[in-house]
Protein backbone atom coordinates (compact mmCIF):
# COMPACT_ATOMS: atom_id res chain seq x y z
CA UNK A 1 0.00 0.00 0.00
CA UNK A 2 1.24 3.46 -0.91
CA UNK A 3 0.66 6.44 1.34
CA UNK A 4 -0.17 9.91 0.02
CA UNK A 5 -0.08 13.01 2.21
CA UNK A 6 -2.36 15.95 1.41
CA UNK A 7 -0.88 19.05 3.02
CA UNK A 8 -3.28 21.95 2.72
CA UNK A 9 -5.56 24.57 4.19
CA UNK A 10 -9.33 25.01 4.62
CA UNK A 11 -10.05 24.15 0.99
CA UNK A 12 -8.73 20.61 1.45
CA UNK A 13 -9.93 20.51 5.07
CA UNK A 14 -13.40 20.64 3.60
CA UNK A 15 -14.99 23.68 5.17
CA UNK A 16 -18.52 24.21 3.88
CA UNK A 17 -18.68 27.69 2.30
CA UNK A 18 -20.56 30.24 4.38
CA UNK A 19 -20.35 28.09 7.53
CA UNK A 20 -17.85 26.70 10.04
CA UNK A 21 -18.96 23.14 9.30
CA UNK A 22 -16.94 20.43 7.58
CA UNK A 23 -17.75 17.97 4.83
CA UNK A 24 -17.41 14.30 5.78
CA UNK A 25 -14.24 12.52 4.62
CA UNK A 26 -15.91 10.74 1.71
CA UNK A 27 -17.23 14.06 0.37
CA UNK A 28 -14.11 16.20 0.71
CA UNK A 29 -11.10 16.27 -1.57
CA UNK A 30 -8.86 13.71 0.12
CA UNK A 31 -11.66 11.21 0.55
CA UNK A 32 -12.73 11.54 -3.07
CA UNK A 33 -9.15 10.95 -4.21
CA UNK A 34 -8.81 7.88 -2.00
CA UNK A 35 -12.14 6.35 -3.04
CA UNK A 36 -11.45 6.95 -6.73
CA UNK A 37 -8.02 5.31 -6.55
CA UNK A 38 -9.28 2.37 -4.52
CA UNK A 39 -12.08 1.85 -7.06
CA UNK A 40 -9.43 1.74 -9.78
CA UNK A 41 -7.54 -1.00 -7.97
CA UNK A 42 -4.83 1.22 -6.48
CA UNK A 43 -3.75 0.17 -2.98
CA UNK A 44 -3.46 3.62 -1.41
CA UNK A 45 -4.16 5.48 1.79
CA UNK A 46 -4.65 9.26 1.68
CA UNK A 47 -3.53 11.03 4.85
CA UNK A 48 -4.80 14.55 5.59
CA UNK A 49 -2.81 17.30 7.24
CA UNK A 50 -4.99 20.30 6.49
CA UNK A 51 -5.40 23.38 8.67
CA UNK A 52 -7.79 26.29 8.27
CA UNK A 53 -5.86 29.49 7.57
CA UNK A 54 -2.56 27.81 6.75
CA UNK A 55 -0.24 29.91 4.58
CA UNK A 56 2.72 28.71 2.56
CA UNK A 57 5.39 30.25 4.80
CA UNK A 58 3.81 33.15 6.71
CA UNK A 59 2.29 33.51 10.17
CA UNK A 60 -1.27 34.60 10.89
CA UNK A 61 -1.10 37.56 13.30
CA UNK A 62 -4.28 36.37 15.02
CA UNK A 63 -3.93 32.55 15.10
CA UNK A 64 -0.86 30.50 15.93
CA UNK A 65 0.60 27.73 13.80
CA UNK A 66 -0.48 28.92 10.35
CA UNK A 67 3.01 29.04 8.80
CA UNK A 68 3.00 25.97 6.55
CA UNK A 69 6.77 25.57 6.77
CA UNK A 70 6.61 25.03 10.53
CA UNK A 71 6.15 21.37 11.38
CA UNK A 72 6.19 20.18 7.77
CA UNK A 73 9.42 18.21 8.16
CA UNK A 74 7.99 16.46 11.22
CA UNK A 75 4.76 15.71 9.34
CA UNK A 76 6.81 13.99 6.64
CA UNK A 77 8.73 12.06 9.28
CA UNK A 78 5.52 11.01 11.05
CA UNK A 79 3.77 9.79 7.91
CA UNK A 80 6.74 8.13 6.16
CA UNK A 81 7.15 6.12 4.09
CA UNK A 82 5.29 8.33 1.62
CA UNK A 83 4.92 7.87 -2.10
CA UNK A 84 3.64 11.40 -2.71
CA UNK A 85 3.01 14.72 -0.98
CA UNK A 86 0.24 16.87 -2.44
CA UNK A 87 0.67 20.57 -1.62
CA UNK A 88 -2.56 22.59 -1.86
CA UNK A 89 -1.70 25.98 -0.41
CA UNK A 90 -1.61 29.64 -1.34
CA UNK A 91 -5.12 30.98 -0.85
CA UNK A 92 -4.43 32.38 2.62
CA UNK A 93 -1.25 34.12 1.47
CA UNK A 94 -3.60 36.73 0.00
CA UNK A 95 -5.58 37.56 3.12
CA UNK A 96 -6.01 41.28 3.67
CA UNK A 97 -3.20 41.57 6.26
CA UNK A 98 -0.56 40.35 3.76
CA UNK A 99 0.91 42.54 0.98
CA UNK A 100 1.86 39.47 -1.05
CA UNK A 101 1.84 38.74 -4.76
CA UNK A 102 1.88 35.52 -6.76
CA UNK A 103 5.67 35.43 -7.06
CA UNK A 104 6.03 35.50 -3.28
CA UNK A 105 3.66 32.55 -2.87
CA UNK A 106 5.66 30.69 -5.49
CA UNK A 107 8.78 31.26 -3.43
CA UNK A 108 6.91 30.00 -0.40
CA UNK A 109 6.07 26.78 -2.21
CA UNK A 110 9.69 26.40 -3.24
CA UNK A 111 10.70 26.53 0.43
CA UNK A 112 8.14 23.81 1.25
CA UNK A 113 9.55 21.60 -1.51
CA UNK A 114 13.04 21.97 -0.01
CA UNK A 115 11.74 21.10 3.46
CA UNK A 116 10.05 17.93 2.16
CA UNK A 117 13.21 16.82 0.39
CA UNK A 118 15.36 17.43 3.46
CA UNK A 119 12.98 15.96 6.04
CA UNK A 120 14.64 13.62 8.58
CA UNK A 121 13.05 10.37 7.42
CA UNK A 122 14.42 6.99 8.46
CA UNK A 123 17.34 5.54 6.45
CA UNK A 124 16.17 3.63 3.39
CA UNK A 125 12.78 5.31 3.22
CA UNK A 126 12.02 7.08 -0.08
CA UNK A 127 11.96 10.84 -0.51
CA UNK A 128 8.38 11.33 -1.72
CA UNK A 129 7.42 12.82 -5.04
CA UNK A 130 5.62 16.16 -4.83
CA UNK A 131 2.49 17.40 -6.59
CA UNK A 132 1.91 21.17 -6.47
CA UNK A 133 -1.77 22.05 -6.84
CA UNK A 134 -2.75 25.63 -7.62
CA UNK A 135 -5.88 26.52 -5.62
CA UNK A 136 -9.02 27.28 -7.64
CA UNK A 137 -9.29 30.82 -8.95
CA UNK A 138 -10.80 33.02 -6.27
CA UNK A 139 -13.90 35.08 -6.97
CA UNK A 140 -14.99 38.24 -5.20
CA UNK A 141 -15.26 37.15 -1.53
CA UNK A 142 -18.66 37.34 0.13
CA UNK A 143 -20.24 36.45 3.46
CA UNK A 144 -18.24 35.85 6.66
CA UNK A 145 -14.88 35.73 4.79
CA UNK A 146 -15.40 38.96 2.82
CA UNK A 147 -13.38 41.23 5.12
CA UNK A 148 -10.58 38.71 5.58
CA UNK A 149 -10.11 38.19 1.84
CA UNK A 150 -10.89 41.67 0.54
CA UNK A 151 -8.99 42.17 -2.73
CA UNK A 152 -7.58 38.63 -2.74
CA UNK A 153 -9.01 37.88 -6.19
CA UNK A 154 -6.75 40.61 -7.58
CA UNK A 155 -3.62 39.97 -5.50
CA UNK A 156 -3.52 36.30 -6.55
CA UNK A 157 -3.42 37.03 -10.29
CA UNK A 158 -0.55 35.09 -11.86
CA UNK A 159 -0.44 32.39 -9.19
CA UNK A 160 -0.72 29.50 -11.66
CA UNK A 161 2.14 30.86 -13.75
CA UNK A 162 4.31 31.40 -10.67
CA UNK A 163 3.65 27.88 -9.39
CA UNK A 164 4.22 26.32 -12.81
CA UNK A 165 7.62 28.01 -13.04
CA UNK A 166 8.62 26.73 -9.60
CA UNK A 167 7.38 23.23 -10.45
CA UNK A 168 9.48 23.17 -13.62
CA UNK A 169 12.59 24.46 -11.87
CA UNK A 170 12.22 22.06 -8.95
CA UNK A 171 11.12 19.13 -11.13
CA UNK A 172 7.91 18.38 -9.27
CA UNK A 173 4.46 17.60 -10.62
CA UNK A 174 1.97 20.41 -11.24
CA UNK A 175 -1.80 20.74 -11.50
CA UNK A 176 -3.93 23.85 -11.93
CA UNK A 177 -7.34 23.54 -10.26
CA UNK A 178 -8.65 26.28 -12.55
CA UNK A 179 -8.70 23.67 -15.33
CA UNK A 180 -11.53 22.00 -13.40
CA UNK A 181 -13.33 24.64 -11.34
CA UNK A 182 -13.33 28.11 -9.85
CA UNK A 183 -13.89 28.69 -6.16
CA UNK A 184 -17.35 28.45 -4.62
CA UNK A 185 -19.91 31.03 -5.71
CA UNK A 186 -21.23 30.96 -2.14
CA UNK A 187 -18.20 32.69 -0.61
CA UNK A 188 -15.77 33.11 -3.52
CA UNK A 189 -12.93 31.33 -1.69
CA UNK A 190 -13.65 27.71 -0.74
CA UNK A 191 -15.10 24.68 -2.54
CA UNK A 192 -18.66 23.44 -2.70
CA UNK A 193 -19.35 19.72 -2.30
CA UNK A 194 -19.68 19.12 -6.05
CA UNK A 195 -16.40 20.97 -6.63
CA UNK A 196 -14.62 18.69 -4.17
CA UNK A 197 -15.96 15.80 -6.24
CA UNK A 198 -14.79 17.24 -9.57
CA UNK A 199 -11.36 18.23 -8.32
CA UNK A 200 -10.89 14.97 -6.41
CA UNK A 201 -11.67 12.92 -9.50
CA UNK A 202 -9.22 14.94 -11.59
CA UNK A 203 -6.46 14.67 -8.99
CA UNK A 204 -7.02 10.93 -8.66
CA UNK A 205 -6.28 10.54 -12.37
CA UNK A 206 -3.11 12.61 -12.03
CA UNK A 207 -1.95 10.77 -8.92
CA UNK A 208 -2.61 7.38 -10.50
CA UNK A 209 -0.15 8.28 -13.26
CA UNK A 210 2.46 9.43 -10.74
CA UNK A 211 2.12 6.26 -8.69
CA UNK A 212 2.48 4.15 -11.85
CA UNK A 213 5.65 6.04 -12.79
CA UNK A 214 7.12 5.06 -9.45
CA UNK A 215 6.43 1.34 -9.90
Amino acid sequence: MKHILVYGDSLAWGIIPGTRKRLSFNKRLSGVVESQLLAQGQAVRVIENCLNGRRTVWDDPFKAGRDGSEGLAQAIEICSPLALVVLILGTNDFQVMHPHNAWMSGQGMEKLITIIRQAPIEPGMPVPDILMVVPPKMLSPTGPVADKFEGAEHKCIGLAEAYKKVAAEQQVYFFDSADITTASRVDGIHLDENQHQLLGQALADVIKCIVKIQE
